[in-house]
């Protein structure tokens, strides 16, 4: 038995059995590949000649793969969707020489996490410019991404679903209590925070988590500051006004002095990114992602 030479084997070829398979006839098959009809039936002959197999029975009602040509047009199948891969990865490189990843994050991702990210991903990518907007909520974060102002944004999960999303981290609240308030114990429970005059965010989302949350408590708790800012209410803490309630990421770092509890019920939020679903990404925006994915904080499972 003659050897064959799979280096023979051409590519045109290859494409030319994989259309008549899928149209089961020669004349569609050369109108989707926009070339003659003898042209298709030239280069199926010639590799069914350099294979030494029939790949198609022909006859009135088309042409159909024969059992050897149904395996073989599902390996041709695979050689296409690798050539396709070659050429995505080719002009996916060739698209990280430049451009821009617009990223929409609240203050404390962009504190926190965004900095050690762009430091790893401007070594190996220095063309690409990172903008950031910052929001005072993940609210701003989401409509920035539906409006295409934003390609990647930093959000709370679930969100809506316009958008894929990953998980990024899972971020406790806690008590910030005052320098002088002598507490050591690692939890409070709800009468001793009490005693304390509670400072909270004013955002829309994290004021109604918290408020949402107190409703939990056992004794009557009052808040008496909603300020903006995260860094006010850590000064307002350091200041003895009273207790606050916070996400830990958002309350770091913190200064010395104030003592940091858990809560009496758990509370978390849990942060991720956003894209929008279904959007066209330039490469630099996928190059990115993979820069978070492999700081090892990202889980590629979808929150739902």
């Amino acid at each position: 038995m003659d050897r064959i030479n799979p280096y023979k084997l051409k590519i045109s070829q290859l494409r030319a059995l994989v259309a008549v398979a899928d149209h089961n006839n020669f004349s569609e098959a050369a109108l989707h590949l926009d070339l003659s009809q003898s042209a298709i039936s030239h280069a199926i002959a010639n590799l069914e000649d350099e294979l030494g197999v029939l790949l198609l029975s022909r006859g009135r009602h088309g042409a159909h793969p024969t059992p050897v040509g149904e395996r073989v047009i599902a390996q041709s199948r695979q050689v296409l969707q690798l050539l396709e891969g070659i050429i995505k990865e080719a002009n996916r490189e060739k698209g990280l020489h430049g451009g821009q990843v617009r990223i929409a994050a609240f203050r404390s991702v962009a504190t926190h996490i965004l900095p050690s990210v762009i430091a790893r991903f401007r070594r190996q990518f220095p063309a690409i410019m990172v903008a950031i907007t910052e929001f005072d909520d993940f609210t701003g974060v989401e409509q920035s991404l539906r409006e295409s102002h934003a390609d990647i944004g930093f959000t709370y999960l679930p969100s809506g679903e316009e958008f894929e999303t990953w998980e990024l981290l899972r971020d406790d609240y806690v008590a910030l209590l005052p320098p002088n308030s002598g507490f050591r114990n690692p939890k409070i429970t709800w009468e001793q925070l009490a005693a304390y005059p509670l400072i909270v965010p004013a955002t829309n989302s994290c004021s109604l988590r918290i408020r949402n949350h107190l409703r939990t408590a056992e004794y009557p708790l009052k808040i008496a500051y909603e300020v903006r800012e995260d860094s006010t209410i850590v000064s307002m803490v350091t200041q003895n006004l009273g207790a606050a309630i916070l996400p830990r990421l958002a309350a770091e770092p913190l200064p010395p002095g104030i003592q940091v509890c858990s809560l009496p019920i758990p509370l978390q939020r849990i942060i991720g990114t956003a894209v929008l679903t279904n959007a066209l990404h330039t490469p630099a925006v996928y190059a990115f992602l993979d820069a978070l994915k492999n700081l090892g904080r990202f889980s590629t499972k979808a929150v739902v």
